[in-house]
C-alpha cells in the first residue's frame, strides 16, 4: 500500500484498535486478575519483540542512556496505564467511564507539550480540545449518571491517564532516537517486570487457561501489543503529540459501538450529537500540522 494511502487510514485503523483494548478485558477477566494478565501479555509481547529484532537484525540500542528512556516509556505506557485501565474495570468501572477519563489525555497533552516539546498549540485547536471533550462528556454521560463508581477504580484510572500522558510526552522527546523495535523490546521487558511485582504483591497469580482466555490474549499480544503500539509510534512520529493524542476523542464513542455490536448496548440520541462533536473536536485539534502528513 502507498504511503499516502496508508497515512490515510492509519489514524482511523489506530482508533479502532485501541478500542478494542477496553473491550478485552471484559472477555478475560473471568479466568485472571488485571497484573497477573497484563504481566504474561507483556512477557508475551516482549519474546515476540525479541525475536523480530534478532530475525530482521533490526538496530541495536547503542547509546546506553537509552535504555532507561526506553524502560521508563514501557513502564508508563504499558504497566501505568494499562495497569490502571485494566484494575479500574476489574474494580467496577464502567468500560464507557474508564475510556472517557483516560481519553482525556490531550487535554493534559496539549498543557504540557509547550513547555517540555516546545510545540505550539493554536486557536483554533483548543476550540478542538473544547469540542472534543464536551463531545466525548455528551457520549458518555449515561455512564456517568448510571449510579456509584467506586473510588478505588477512579484512582487507578486517574493514575492510568497520568501514566498514557507522560508516556506520550517522552515517546515524542526521545523515541526518535531509539531503535523502535529493540526499544519496544525493552519497553515491554519494564513493564513484564513492574505487572509481576505488582501481581504478586497484591494478586493470586491464578489463570484459568481455557479457549476462550488464550484467544484473547493472542489478540491482545498480537494486535494490540504488537501491532498497535508500532501504529502507534508512527503516527507519533509523523505528526506531533497534541495532534496525535487527539485521536483519543474518538475512541470513547467507538468503544460504545462496539460495545453496542457485541453486547447489545443502545445508543441514545445524546450519544450520536456526542460523536459527531468529538468527531469535529479532533479535526480542528488535528489542525494545521496533523498525523497524516508525510514530509
Amino acid at each position: 500500500m502507498p504511503v499516502t494511502a496508508w497515512a490515510r487510514i492509519a489514524p482511523g485503523a489506530f482508533v479502532v484498535i485501541w478500542s478494542t483494548g477496553f473491550i478485552g478485558p471484559i472477555y478475560a477477566f473471568p479466568y485472571a486478575a488485571p497484573l497477573t494478565l497484563l504481566g504474561v501479555r507483556m512477557s508475551l509481547a516482549a519474546a515476540v519483540f525479541a525475536v523480530l529484532v534478532i530475525a530482521l537484525r533490526a538496530p541495536r540500542i547503542r547509546d546506553r542512556r537509552q535504555y532507561p528512556q526506553a524502560a521508563l516509556i514501557g513502564v508508563l505506557l504499558h504497566a501505568v496505564y494499562l495497569g490502571g485501565v485494566f484494575t479500574a474495570i476489574y474494580l467496577g468501572l464502567p468500560v464507557s467511564v474508564a475510556a472517557l477519563i483516560v481519553c482525556l489525555q490531550p487535554l493534559l497533552v496539549a498543557l504540557l507539550a509547550g513547555p517540555v516539546l516546545g510545540e505550539r498549540v493554536h486557536a483554533r485547536q483548543w476550540v478542538g480540545f473544547a469540542l472534543g471533550f464536551a463531545g466525548a462528556t455528551l457520549v458518555l454521560s449515561p455512564g456517568l449518571s448510571s449510579g456509584s463508581i467506586p473510588a478505588g477504580a477512579v484512582l487507578a484510572v486517574l493514575i492510568a491517564l497520568a501514566g498514557t500522558t507522560a508516556a506520550t510526552l517522552l515517546q515524542k522527546r526521545w523515541g526518535d532516537d531509539i531503535p523502535p523495535l529493540a526499544g519496544t523490546t525493552v519497553q515491554y521487558i519494564a513493564a513484564a517486570a513492574a505487572l509481576m511485582a505488582g501481581a504478586v504483591l497484591t494478586e493470586p497469580l491464578a489463570i484459568d487457561w481455557t479457549p476462550t482466555f488464550v484467544a484473547v490474549l493472542s489478540y491482545m499480544v498480537v494486535v494490540l501489543s504488537v501491532g498497535a503500539i508500532l501504529l502507534m509510534f508512527w503516527l507519533i512520529r509523523k505528526g506531533t503529540a497534541s495532534g496525535f493524542a487527539s485521536l483519543y476523542f474518538l475512541v470513547p464513542p467507538v468503544t460504545l459501538l462496539e460495545a453496542w455490536i457485541l453486547f447489545g448496548e443502545t445508543l441514545p440520541a445524546l450519544a450520536l450529537i456526542g460523536f459527531a462533536a468529538a468527531t469535529m473536536g479532533v479535526a480542528l485539534v488535528r489542525a494545521p500540522r496533523t498525523v497524516l502528513e508525510t514530509s
